[in-house]
């Protein structure tokens, strides 16, 4: 499951589908295609005919936010949602985070406690004393431009998380 921080104005909103026609999804996708995740590397529209295997993407926040900053109460308003994606998903086994808000939200709603500190490629053990199949979440930087155009975040870097995921879900490297 990648939590991201929620649907562009211009992307999502316009496409129907989140990281949708957008310059974030484009990294984001391209990277999920060259680790196995996507059977394309883009997404333009909503019958584009992309497809995940082995993967869901969603966001923190519904709704664009006003200058890509959501506040705590959409934050919260929108919980409920990331709640039931999870339980009509059934058992997750990793979850990648895009950026410190989603990572902040995910580590919420899976009950991270106490939550380590953020950062590109931290991978957090979830609930390891429980009696089930090990969990994790694996932060990564956000795709936006902000950070692929200053090069805080690279391809490399965001297909390293990807791999990081196969391997800790037991999936086979293609």
């Amino acid at each position: 499951m990648i939590i991201g921080l929620a649907p562009a104005a211009h992307g999502a909103n316009r496409t129907g589908r989140v990281f949708t026609g957008d310059r974030s999804g484009d990294f984001l996708f391209a990277s999920l295609f060259r680790t196995g995740f996507a059977n394309q590397p883009s997404a333009t529209h909503l019958h584009d005919g992309l497809a995940l295997e082995d993967a869901y993407v969603t966001a923190a926040v519904r709704c664009a936010p006003p200058a890509n900053k959501p506040t705590p109460e959409e934050r919260d308003s929108c919980r409920p949602f990331i709640e039931k994606e999870l339980e009509l998903l059934g058992e997750v086994s990793v979850f990648v985070a895009l950026g410190q808000f989603g990572y902040q939200v995910a580590a919420s709603v899976l009950g991270i406690r106490p939550r380590p500190r953020f950062g590109h490629g931290v991978v957090v053990p979830i609930g390891v004393q429980e009696r089930r199949p090990p969990r994790h979440l694996i932060c990564s930087f956000h795709p936006s431009q902000q950070n692929t155009f200053t090069g805080r975040l690279t391809e490399v870097m965001l297909d390293e998380v990807f791999l990081a995921a196969r391997d800790l879900a037991g999936l086979k490297r293609l």
